[in-house]
């Protein structure tokens, strides 16, 4: 029986419908060798399936070859090598190829265009952005949906929000789809921008033309809330995930567990983790960075005992969340074992965060030599060594060390930027050990310098709405500032019935964690913004319920204490969220059983 022939409109199809399902180098290069076999392999439209494949298995040098080879480039054969060399993180190659392609005179598509806008977004570069910009205005593709929603990706992830929103406030609202909302929702999540997040999802949902939001959207809005702190918004989202089926996809479990951890309910996050059927990496990761922040570190290390036992493999930022729970649980061995170990057991080596979080570990237990030691061994330098010999500095103080706080000062000061904070507890340093004319020095070269230093705020929310409080400053309460200082003397007495020493407000020498003097001595602190923070929510947060404060800094040992007295006195559980970590206040107790 003869073997039956087939034509070349009978074979192409078949061959490139190969094309299209092969997933790695083996099988294109076997389609390839067919196609040659066949003479098939010169025609353009072959030539393009044939360099789309290369680049979807990463090949880009098989792919580069076959490009080269090709004798009549189109728009699909520029565009398509475009793509591979940004999708396999070579972006400057993909934008070397846009300006040679018009060298060439092939004129960009819309498709070129939001390759090249996505290239720039992978090199955070808002000029070159900008002369893509430029060059679809030109070819008058400006106001295409694909091009704008990839400029919108491109100028948010270089920082420039403003022209996010420009081109996205430029686009037809019937041309706004699902990917162009949730791409402006990503810019100001991924820029800190929660607040506007939180008015843009509200916006898409009351004039979107009836658009769903996808998971990635609620992902994004989720984080958002996440960032400014908005559990009740959060909540709502939450239940908008139920409504629309995404409960048990895994990018919005991640987000979820994230929201409510940092929104100061880990039980929560705890229960949407464990409604993940097989977590990945990733929702172990948060749910392991969430135990951290509570100072639960058995718990961190049996989320990992878990992961490791299920064949899911840790990475660089599971095991630093690991190594943060041992810090705030005080297993500081435990810790330390990680930090040497993870090379041989886990097969990744320490980055210079790993060391930085071991310094800060030791310095929390009081163990500051070994600390100086660790620092100066590890091979830490730029932002990392700021905040390393910060960490130092300020378990010098805690534990009146001023011998070695002066030795990480000093390391402080060499810094050109973000170095108040440091400086300030340079200055506490001095003046706690009782040397007046030290810490003045350091304040006068912080006005030299033209350091100024944030103050310090705590907020609180009630109703959806944000309540910020200063040091000192009750304002926020607006007509019931004063029922808030009232409240706060009572309770003052009833603390002092107790046992309390302290005073919640008093002239001082500037304080550690948050200082609104000016020259650092003597000035009138007042009520530090937490404890202003507390009183209102103690008005206006109904009996029964959490009351949840931000603070921007470290939580005091007074404002501890405090919290810890009008807990029992109350009878009502509060939750802080410093800058640290998080305190659960009950009963007279907190959850970081006074280690932080």
């Amino acid at each position: 029986m003869a073997a039956p022939s087939f034509s070349t409109t009978t074979l192409t199809p078949v061959l490139i419908h190969l094309l299209r399902g092969a997933s790695d180098l083996a099988s294109v290069a076997a389609t390839h060798a067919k196609l040659l076999k066949a003479g098939f392999a010169s025609t353009i439209a072959s030539s393009n399936h044939l360099l789309a494949a290369y680049c979807r298995c990463g090949s880009m040098s098989h792919a580069r070859d076959l490009f080269d080879r090709i004798r009549d480039r189109d728009v699909v054969s520029w565009t398509t090598l475009m793509s591979g060399y940004t999708a396999s993180g070579r972006p400057q190659e993909a934008i070397a190829v846009l300006r040679a392609m018009e060298f060439s005179g092939v004129q960009p598509n819309v498709v070129t265009l939001s390759t090249a806008a996505s290239a720039c977004a992978r090199l955070a570069d808002a000029g070159l952005g900008r002369q893509v910009h430029a060059r679809a205005e030109v070819a008058g593709c400006a106001r295409d949906t694909i091009v704008c929603t990839a400029l919108v990706d491109m100028y948010g992830k270089a920082g420039c929000v403003d022209d996010s929103r420009a081109v996205f406030d430029g686009m037809a609202a019937p041309a706004r789809n699902a990917v162009s909302w949730g791409a402006m929702l990503a810019v100001y999540s991924q820029n800190a921008l929660g607040n506007e997040a939180i008015r843009l999802f509200a916006e898409l949902r009351t004039s979107g033309c009836g658009l769903t939001p996808n998971h990635f959207m609620l992902s994004s809005v989720l984080s958002a809330c996440a960032s400014v702190v908005r559990l009740s918004i959060g909540k709502c989202v939450h239940g908008a995930v139920l409504r629309l089926g995404h409960g048990n996809h895994e990018v919005i479990g991640v987000a979820l567990v994230d929201m409510y951890s940092k929104c100061g309910c880990y039980e929560y996050s705890r229960k949407v983790f464990d409604r993940i059927e097989q977590p990945s990496v990733i929702p172990y990761t948060s749910i392991i960075v969430a135990a951290a922040k509570y100072g639960h570190g058995r718990c961190a290390l049996a989320f990992l005992g878990e992961m490791v036992d299920r064949g899911v493999q840790p990475n660089d930022v599971t095991l630093l969340g690991v190594m943060h729970a041992c810090s705030h649980s005080g297993l500081v061995d435990t810790g330390l074992q990680f930090l040497h170990s993870m090379k041989s057991k886990y097969g990744i080596a320490p980055c210079p965060s790993h060391y930085t979080c071991a310094v800060d570990m030791l310095g929390r237990a009081g163990r500051l030599e070994e600390a100086f030691g660790l620092a100066k061994e590890a091979q830490v330098e730029g932002n990392e060594a700021l905040l390393l010999w910060n960490s130092l500095l300020s378990a010098c103080r805690i534990h009146k060390r001023l011998d070695l706080a002066t030795l990480a000062g000093q390391r402080v000061s060499e810094f050109n930027q973000d170095v108040a904070g440091g400086l300030v507890v340079m200055s506490n340093a001095y003046a706690s050990a009782g040397q007046a004319d030290n810490a003045a020095a350091v304040w006068s070269s912080m006005r030299q310098r033209g350091i100024q230093k944030d103050p310090g705020c705590s907020w609180i929310e009630v109703k959806d709405v944000s309540y910020v409080f200063y040091a000192g400053a009750v304002s926020c309460a607006g007509a019931r500032a004063d029922e808030v200082l009232m409240l706060l003397d009572e309770l003052e007495y009833k603390m002092r019935e107790k046992g309390y020493k302290g005073r919640l407000g008093s002239a001082r020498v500037s304080d550690a964690h948050e200082d609104d003097g000016d020259g650092g001595k003597g000035v009138m602190v007042g009520v530090h913004s937490e404890v202003l923070a507390l009183g209102f929510g103690l008005l206006v947060v109904p009996k029964g319920m959490t009351i949840r404060v931000i603070k921007n800094l470290r939580m005091c040992c007074d404002c501890h204490e405090t919290f810890k007295f009008i807990s029992d006195i109350v009878e009502r559980e509060f939750v802080v969220r410093d800058l640290n970590r998080f305190h659960h206040f009950k009963t007279g107790s907190c959850s970081c059983n006074d280690y932080w």
